[in-house]
C-alpha cells in the first residue's frame, strides 16, 4: 500500500485547457510545470493528468494511438519526464490517465489486427468470426478491412475494444480471459505501465476499469484481472498507486485498486449532493443526502479498512459543480469535500468556482461535457491568462462573463473560495482526525430539512463537522460536548441541553471535548 496516499490531496488537470505556453491555444506540459508552485501553495500534493498520449483526439485523448509517446501538442516524453521530476522536487506525486479498454483506430495494434493473415495482434481486439455478426450489446466496426469479422467498440466509433476475454461465453469467437490473446493484451498493458512508472510516474487513474472483461455481470473476472495487475505493481513498483473509474468500491477495491471514485453514474447517489435538479447543497432546501449517506456507509464497510473512497468536486466528464451549486453553497460543498475520508480530488478551476459554459459546440468528443473543459481563468489579461494566442484559436471558448472568477482576484480576497480551499486543505493536513484513513460516524444524515453532521476521529483527536445548506436554522440532537471551532462559515453552532443549533447556510469543524 503506497504510504503517500495516506495524506494525498489530488488536483485534476485537463492538460488541453490548463495553461498554454507556446501560443497555439492548447495547454501543455510547460504550463503545468509553471503552475506547480501554485498547486503546492494551495496544499495539493498529488496530480491526476488526463490522457496525454499520441492520439487523433476523436475523444480528447481517450483514443490512444501510441501509449509510449506523448502527444506533440503537449510537448515531448522528455518534457513529461521533467514534469515528474519538478513535481517530485515539490513533494507532489503524479498520476497519468491510463486507458486500457480500447485504443484509437489509428493504433498500430489495431491496424495489424485488421489483416486477414494471423499475426500477434489478431486477438488483441474483440473480433467476431463473421462480418455479418455483431458483438452482443456492443457497437462495432465492420467492412473496414479484408479480415472477415466485426470489431467491438467500447463507446465511440474511433475506440475499438481491446480483448481481455469474456467471462460468460456464448459464441465460438468469445475467448476466455486465460486464452493467449487476452493474456497478451494484459501483458502489453502492464508493459505500458512499467514504462511510465520507470520514467517517474507515480501511478494511474484507470479509465473504465470495470469494462475490460466482457459478459462479466458480477465483475468477478474483471476483479481477478486487476488482482493480477496489483500483484505486478506490488512486486515491481510497491509505491505506485492505481485509482479506478468504477463507481463500486466494493468491487474495485477487492480487485486491488487503492481507491475508487464515486461517480455521476452508478449506485452511489453522488448526484444527490451536487448534480441534480435539487441538490442537497442548495439553499432551496429541497435536497436530500440521506440515500448518499446510506450507500456510502455500505460501500465503506465492504471496502474494508485499507480501501479509500474518493468524492471528487467534479471531473472532465461532469458539468461543473457551479452549475447547480451556487454562491455560498459552493463553500459548504467544499467544506464537505475536504473533510470526508478518502483522498479528495479537486477538478482544475473548481477551486475558484469556474462556471459551466453553456451552449458550446462539441470539441474533440466533448458534447455536453465541453462546457466543463473551458480554459483555466488565471487573471484579467488576454484570454484570462490562459494563452497568448488569438482568442479564436483557443481549444475551447472561455466563459464570456466579464466577472468570471480568476485566481488572481481570489488570491487577494480573504473571503474567496480559493482562500477557503487553501484553509481547509491546511486543516486536513494538520489534523489527523481529518486524514484520509481516519474514521467517520454520521450523527445527522442530511434528510430533507436536516443538517449533515459527522464525527471524524482517530486516536489523537475527535472532531465534528456540521453543514446546514438551508435558508433557515436547523437543530439536531448531540449528547457530546462541542469544544472550540477550528473552522466556521456563516456563523458558529450553539449547543444547549443536548441539542446543536446551526445558523442558515453555515458550516463548521469543532473539537469534541
Amino acid at each position: 500500500m503506497p504510504k503517500w496516499l495516506d495524506n494525498a490531496v489530488f488536483y485534476e488537470i485537463y492538460p488541453q485547457t490548463f495553461l498554454d505556453t507556446n501560443a497555439d491555444g492548447i495547454g501543455d506540459f510547460r504550463g503545468i510545470i509553471r503552475k506547480l508552485d501554485y498547486i503546492k501553495d494551495l496544499g495539493f500534493n498529488a496530480l491526476w493528468i488526463n490522457p496525454c498520449f499520441l492520439s487523433p483526439f476523436g475523444d480528447a485523448g481517450y483514443d490512444v494511438a501510441d501509449y509510449y509517446t506523448v502527444a506533440p501538442r503537449y510537448g515531448t516524453n522528455e518534457d513529461l519526464k521533467e514534469l515528474f521530476a519538478e513535481a517530485h522536487r515539490r513533494g507532489i506525486h503524479v498520476l497519468l490517465d491510463l486507458v486500457p479498454g480500447h485504443t484509437s483506430v489509428e493504433h498500430k495494434w489495431f491496424r495489424e489486427s485488421m489483416k486477414p493473415e494471423k499475426n500477434e495482434f489478431t486477438d488483441r481486439y474483440v473480433w467476431t468470426d463473421s462480418v455479418w455478426e455483431a458483438p452482443e450489446s456492443l457497437g462495432c466496426l465492420r467492412g473496414i478491412s479484408q479480415r472477415d469479422g466485426s470489431c467491438a467498440l467500447n463507446f465511440f466509433t474511433c475506440q475499438p475494444a481491446l480483448n481481455y476475454g469474456y467471462n460468460e461465453r456464448t459464441r465460438p469467437w468469445q475467448q476466455s480471459p486465460e486464452d493467449e490473446g487476452p493474456r497478451a493484451t494484459l501483458a502489453a498493458m502492464m508493459d505500458v505501465m512499467r514504462f511510465w512508472l520507470t520514467m517517474g510516474c507515480d501511478g494511474f487513474r484507470v479509465d473504465m476499469a470495470m469494462s475490460l472483461v466482457k459478459n462479466d455481470p458480477e465483475g468477478e473476472a474483471t476483479i481477478a484481472l486487476w488482482q493480477k495487475v496489483r500483484a505486478f505493481l506490488d512486486r515491481e513498483f510497491p509505491e505506485a498507486a492505481i485509482i479506478s473509474e468504477w463507481g463500486e468500491p466494493e468491487k474495485s477495491l477487492r480487485g486491488g485498486f487503492h481507491m475508487d471514485f464515486l461517480l455521476h453514474f452508478g449506485p452511489s447517489h453522488y448526484n444527490d449532493l451536487f448534480r441534480c435538479e435539487e441538490p442537497f447543497f442548495s439553499d432551496r432546501g429541497l435536497g436530500d443526502a440521506s440515500a448518499f449517506v446510506e450507500k456510502y456507509l455500505e460501500s465503506r464497510k465492504k471496502a474494508g479498512k485499507d480501501g479509500l473512497i474518493c468524492i471528487p468536486s467534479g471531473n472532465h466528464d461532469m458539468v461543473r459543480l457551479a452549475k447547480h451549486v451556487e454562491g455560498n453553497q459552493k463553500k459548504l460543498a467544499f467544506t464537505f469535500l475536504l473533510t470526508m475520508p478518502g483522498a479528495p480530488f479537486v477538478y482544475y478551476g473548481d477551486e475558484i468556482g469556474m462556471r459551466y459554459v453553456e451552449g458550446l459546440t462539441s470539441v474533440e468528443g466533448g458534447y455536453d461535457r465541453t462546457g466543463a473543459r473551458s480554459p483555466m481563468q488565471w487573471d484579467k489579461s488576454v484570454n484570462a491568462g490562459f494563452s497568448a494566442a488569438s482568442t479564436e484559436k483557443l481549444y475551447i471558448p472561455q466563459d464570456p462573463d466579464p466577472d468570471r472568477p480568476t485566481v488572481e482576484a481570489q488570491l487577494t480576497d480573504p473571503d474567496s473560495q480559493l482562500r477557503q480551499v487553501k484553509t481547509l486543505i491546511s486543516l486536513r493536513r494538520t489534523h489527523p482526525a481529518l486524514g484520509n484513513r481516519s474514521g467517520i460516524t454520521f450523527v445527522s444524515t442530511g434528510a430533507p430539512k436536516q443538517a449533515l453532521a459527522y464525527e471524524r476521529g482517530c486516536e489523537q483527536e475527535q472532531l465534528l463537522v456540521v453543514l446546514n445548506p438551508y435558508r433557515e436554522a436547523v437543530t439536531f440532537p448531540y449528547a457530546k460536548v462541542l469544544g472550540e471551532p477550528l473552522y466556521t462559515f456563516g456563523g458558529e453552532a450553539s449547543q444547549e441541553n443536548g441539542t446543536v443549533s446551526l445558523s442558515a447556510v453555515s458550516a463548521g469543524i469543532y473539537k469534541i471535548k
